[in-house]
Formats: structure tokens, sequence, C-alpha cells
């Protein structure tokens, strides 16, 4: 037996366990953590895995975009009935004018967002409410929301022709009109 020297102070880097000191969402693990090694389902093992998650990697969802994929004219009479299931915040967003009756399970709700979905008659569950309901994720939906969509992220990548977005102070005439940008001044990418 020699040493493993690959595996050696290395430490594993997915989580066992959120970084977060809540309370609540300590409790909801350690739910799901029973849930996903007593049943065989893998909607409890991948509920527990986005839980540990950091708050980038759980991306907001609005209303309306759940609304396009859970009660959109192909697929509202196939998923009647089934509970959408989102492990982030479900957000309001204005410009969807009819909200369509759903049952939604989630981590948190803006307040705007609870107030529309109850008053159509829909519903906003808890994740553990959503556990006593379907313990093995059964009738449900599992969503999450975009991830890129971040303006953090509009200003990733490197080089010239990537299209980031620059650090900029405004934008206008003054401002990154120069060298590199206009032929006139010396080249442009």
């Amino acid at each position: 037996m020699g040493i493993d020297l690959d595996q050696h102070h290395v430490r594993s880097s997915h989580r066992k366990a959120p970084k977060s000191d809540n309370v609540y969402l300590r409790l909801l693990v350690k739910l799901y953590r029973f849930l996903a090694r007593r049943t065989d389902a893998a909607f409890n093992k991948t509920v527990l895995r986005r839980l540990f998650m950091s708050r980038i990697n759980r991306p907001p969802m609005s209303i309306s975009r759940i609304a396009s994929v859970a009660a959109n004219k192909k697929s509202s009479e196939l998923n009647e009935g089934k509970t959408v299931v989102v492990i982030g915040t479900v957000t309001d967003d204005n410009r969807l004018y009819t909200v369509p009756k759903l049952s939604i399970a989630a981590l948190r709700f803006t307040r705007t967002a609870r107030a529309r979905i109850e008053a159509v008659g829909g519903e906003c569950l808890t994740l553990d409410q959503l556990a006593l309901r379907a313990p093995t994720g059964s009738n449900t939906i599992l969503l999450r929301g975009p991830k890129n969509a971040r303006e953090a992220v509009k200003h990733f990548g490197f080089g010239p022709h990537s299209g980031k977005k620059p650090y900029v102070r405004s934008k206008g005439r003054k401002f990154e009109k120069a060298r590199g940008r206009r032929r006139s001044r010396g080249f442009k990418v």
C-alpha cells in the first residue's frame, strides 16, 4: 500500500450540506435527506442536491416562465393537476396579463407572485407540504430558472470577439469608441 498522491488532501468539490445556517433550509435538507435515502425516487435526490446549491445556482423563476411551460396550449391538458416544483424563488411578472390556475411548490414566493397565484384559485406550497403530498415526486414538474440571465454573466468571456459587455460608465459618443472600435482610429475588431 502506497500513498494515494492524487486524493491526498484533496477535498471533493460537490456539496454534502448547504453553506447557509437558515434553520428552515436545514430542516428541509433533513427531510429530503431522509426521503432520498428511504425512497427510490430520483426526484428526492435531485431536490436534495438543489437545496445544497448556492443562490447563484438557484436562480429565480417568474410566473410567466412557469405558465409558458406548464400551462401552454399543448401541455395544459397533459399537465392538468400536476404541481410545478421550483427549488428557488418564484417571482411576479407584470407583463403576464392573466395568470393561469397553477399549483406551485417553491422555497419562497415574492409577495406579489403569491397574491396573483392565489387570486385565481391557484396554490403556493412549501417544500415540506409537497413532501407530504407527493413523497416520491409523482405528478410534479421540476423546473429551474435561467442561470445565465444575471447581469454579471454578460461581462464574462475573454478576447475581442467573445461579445462580452464592457464595464463602462455609460453608453455614448465619448465612451469606448476610439482605438479598436473604429477603422479611422487604427483598427477595428
